[in-house]
């Protein structure tokens, strides 16, 4: 026959048994294929060897009978075998056909496939190298084969291959990778195994330095790290565990930069080993790798900053994040406040800075906010450069102050979230103040709001961002302060503040632009008293709640009597009389009863500097807005006489039950301790008449009360009662200084005070009367 004779040098009779259906046949074929190849080889017949390969390939493994296909692998193989070393030569020809019956519908064809090619392999060793990408690419779809025995025989020829890789030095990995990096994406768990087991055996090949292609395979890698398989799941844990080994015993090789993104984005996985596997990375990476990953710090702190207010069920990931914020902070650096544009890009070392230089800027910013932490890393785990391998590192404050403010202004973040958002703000003040002042008046509003947060901590630690900026040098430089129109321009909920400064009293009151300060406060601190006291008036329950609180820490972060004298200078021209009255109400009660305003009540005390008495004065015309504080604030000061003055006065009042009401309680606190020199002086009538007429008067205007036993009582403990009249001015002692103070026009005062509560008579007549039109309209 033709086809007999085209089949030459095969003889009929194999040929016949190559398309059997029985096994033992075309294994009798294989045998006889093998001794006429071995006689070529003899022979160095190539010609008639690549015939023989060329029949089996063409008219039997590609053949359309399946039984013929069968016998084209059988034979095939039986050329490898044949060949031996020499099969190195044809291992194209070999290979292609069997890796074309991978892809056979039947699976006993899929198969044989497997074993052909492991026999070729087999005989091949190394040789099948150059060869590796379309055998591992027919592999990998085998590991994914739905039948057990095809599965089987293509984990056998996987092992084999292994076994070559492992033992070559050949080993083309540039042109794997790429292969590689399509692969790992697939979905198919027995795929994912395969190509997990494969880098585990590349990566423990000494001459095969998978980690400077880890940038290609690590999304990958963390992807099939969520696999629904445990098995998978711990298979690749092995992988990146002995990848973050590898980086930490060599940095110097690792390619940060090109895998922090990866990371960013798998430290907000849902999956929990994903994201404590990646956030694990992170702070590795941030402690080996230092200032190179100062450019990413946005996106770290996007992923990281939502984990610090994880409960216990995800506190690993919680304590692994707050390390990575910890160490991201301590990279930035004084050095990092470069104004020239041009020194933006500023040259630096890639490991973080030295211990010594990390210590003093932190010393600097030492206060109540620790905004570096623990880093948990020693300068023996961060690699080092030679002066010629520097690179250049630029922050990103503009991406880092987008991302602090998004988690400002989002309510559904954890508490802890919102503190360690408020201490990297502070750590920015302190590290790049100038450039931090630029973002100022964006912050400014969240920084106001946040103060009505519902936790204390979250409020302290804002206050401490409110304080620096307000007390910073860099907010006086030029372009800086804050803008005229933001403080000036009346809102629905502002203070309103007179435009032109002659609307101020003629005692010297400081108009707006020259608010009361010391060099360490700046042009931010009067905004921030203004922007504070509207706060207090559009949110009278922040006021009540949290007033004195925020007020207190104030004064401990800032100077008291800088906030004080500005909050008098402000509420001295505030339009809204009723709250400038609570407002004054709330002010002296924390002079009178905070512990932290002791040196501030010390220096009023007395009255003997002329800033002491200025102070008196400023706070005396602000105090005016309640009769019963402007008192108290007399009884401070030791002013009885002009105390004496104001309750005569009283006379001309509307007393009201909220009057009354303060009077009891300015009663209860001339009992408490911080009045006990007060109730000493009581001691020395000739000197002190006009405390005691003073008191006596506050006893007339109460009702018969506990308040006014109290205080019957109290003066009932007065000795030597007749002496109380008032001596002429030549027999009493002129130098008694408590008396009056120099320098104060007492009578000028006394005019404020009528002039201020006739105004609030009047606007309190004026609601009576609109309160009687809305009245009889309802009638109507």
């Amino acid at each position: 026959m033709n086809a007999e004779r085209d089949l030459a040098p095969l003889a009929p009779s194999v040929v016949r048994a190559l398309n059997d259906k029985l096994y033992e046949k075309r294994k009798v074929a294989a045998l006889e294929i093998e001794k006429l190849v071995r006689e070529f080889v003899a022979q160095n017949n190539t010609s008639q060897i690549k015939h023989v390969i060329q029949i089996l390939s063409q008219e039997f493994a590609l053949s359309q009978h399946p039984h013929s296909r069968k016998g084209g692998l059988i034979g095939l193989a039986a050329c490898s075998i044949a060949l031996g070393k020499d099969s190195g030569l044809y291992l194209k020809e070999l290979i292609e056909p069997v890796l074309t019956c991978f892809n056979d519908a039947d699976s006993r064809l899929r198969y044989y496939a497997c074993e052909a090619l492991y026999n070729i392999v087999k005989v091949a060793r190394g040789s099948v190298l150059p060869h590796f990408n379309v055998l591992f690419d027919g592999l990998s779809k085998l590991a994914a084969d739905p039948d057990p025995n095809v599965k089987s025989g293509s984990e056998l020829l996987d092992r084999l291959l292994k076994d070559i890789v492992t033992e070559s030095n050949e080993f083309d990995l540039v042109g794997f990778i790429p292969l590689l990096r399509e692969r790992i994406y697939s979905n198919n768990q027995y795929a994912r195994q395969f190509i997990i087991s494969w880098i585990l055996v590349l990566e423990s090949v000494p001459d095969i330095n998978l980690l400077d292609y880890l940038p290609e395979i690590l999304d990958g890698l963390f992807q099939i790290l969520g696999d629904n398989s445990k098995e998978i799941r711990k298979m690749c844990e092995v992988a990146l565990g002995e990848f973050l080994k590898e980086i930490k015993k060599n940095p110097t090789s690792v390619k940060f930069a090109e895998m922090a993104n990866i990371l960013v984005i798998h430290c907000q996985a849902a999956d929990d080993l994903i994201q404590l596997t990646a956030m694990c990375w992170m702070r590795e990476f941030i402690q080996l790798a230092g200032r190179v990953m100062l450019p990413y710090s946005s996106g770290i702190l996007t992923a990281v900053l939502p984990c610090l207010s994880y409960d216990d069920r995800k506190k690993n990931i919680k304590e692994v994040a707050n390390v990575c914020n910890q160490s991201l902070m301590k990279l930035v650096i004084p050095e990092d406040d470069e104004m020239d544009e041009a020194k933006q890009s500023t040259t630096l070392p890639t490991e973080p800075a030295s211990e010594e230089s990390l210590s003093k800027p932190e010393a600097a910013s030492s206060g109540s906010l620790d905004a570096s932490g623990d880093s948990n890393f020693s300068n023996s785990s961060v690699f080092t450069v030679t002066s010629s391998e520097r690179i250049q590192v630029t922050l990103n404050l503009d991406g880092i102050v987008q991302v602090l403010d998004c988690h400002l202004h989002d309510t559904s973040i954890g508490m802890m979230t919102r503190i360690a958002v408020l201490k990297w703000l502070y750590h920015l003040y302190i590290k790049t103040p100038r450039k931090m002042f630029r973002h100022t008046d964006s912050l400014f509003p969240i920084l106001l709001r946040t103060l009505s947060d519902e936790s204390d901590e979250v409020i302290l630690k804002d206050l401490e961002v409110l304080a620096e900026i307000a007390s910073s040098p860099a907010g006086q430089t030029e372009g800086h302060g804050p803008s005229d129109s933001s403080d000036v321009r009346p809102g629905p909920v502002e203070l309103h503040i007179p435009a032109r400064a002659s609307q101020l009293s003629s005692s010297g009151t400081k108009s707006l632009e020259c608010s009361p300060s010391t060099p360490t406060m700046n042009s931010y601190f009067y905004k921030f008293m203004i922007n504070l006291l509207k706060r207090f008036s559009s949110e009278r329950k922040l006021l009540e709640t949290r007033g004195a609180f925020i007020i207190r820490q104030l004064c401990l972060l800032l100077n008291a009597e800088n906030i004080f004298h500005s909050m008098a200078d402000i509420l001295l021209r505030e339009e809204d009389l009723k709250f400038a009255s609570t407002m004054v109400h709330t002010l002296n009660t924390i002079l009178l009863t905070s512990s932290e305003l002791f040196q501030l009540r010390n220096q009023l005390k007395d009255l003997k500097t002329q800033e002491s008495r200025n102070l008196f004065c400023c706070l005396y015309r602000s105090w005016c807005h309640n009769p019963v504080t402007t008192v108290s604030l007399c009884f401070l000061t030791q002013n009885y006489k002009h105390a004496y003055d104001l309750i005569q006065k009283f006379g001309d009042l509307e007393v009201t039950v909220d009057f009354l009401t303060e009077v009891d309680k300015l009663v209860q606190l001339i009992e408490c301790p911080i009045f006990t020199y007060l109730r000493l002086q009581l001691l020395d009538v000739k000197n002190n008449p006009y405390l005691i007429k003073a008191l006596y008067g506050l006893l007339m205007l109460l009702p018969q009360s506990s308040a006014f036993q109290l205080l019957s009582h109290r003066l009932q403990c007065v000795p030597n009662p007749e002496l109380m009249q008032t001596a002429d001015s030549t027999k009493l002692n002129t130098g008694n200084k408590r008396m009056t103070a120099p320098n104060i026009d007492y009578t000028e005062l006394l005019q404020h005070f009528e002039k201020v509560q006739n105004k609030h008579l009047e606007v309190r007549h004026q609601r009576a009367g609109r309160a009687e039109q809305l009245d009889r309209r309802v009638v109507l």
